[in-house]
């Protein structure tokens, strides 16, 4: 699990050095964009959501029944 959430956080970590850099050189004017900046912002929140739910469902489901059966 912990490795799990290790990868899903350096992905998240990444996605967002992604878009900040993105952001940055098209304040600067470097690179045009329109759009982009908001499908990037959408994408984030749309992985982001979908993080918390693999997580909550892992915490809460899975590693839950792990430790029921360990009691046995």
């Amino acid at each position: 699990m912990e490795s799990a959430k290790k990868i899903v956080s350096y992905l998240l970590i990444s996605i967002v050095l992604l878009a900040t850099l993105i952001s940055v050189l098209s304040v600067w004017e470097i690179i045009q964009i329109e759009d982009v900046m908001f499908k990037i912002v959408k994408t984030l929140v749309i992985l982001f959501g979908s993080t918390l739910v693999i997580l909550f469902i892992f915490n809460f489901f899975i590693r839950q029944n792990n430790r029921n059966n360990a009691e046995f």
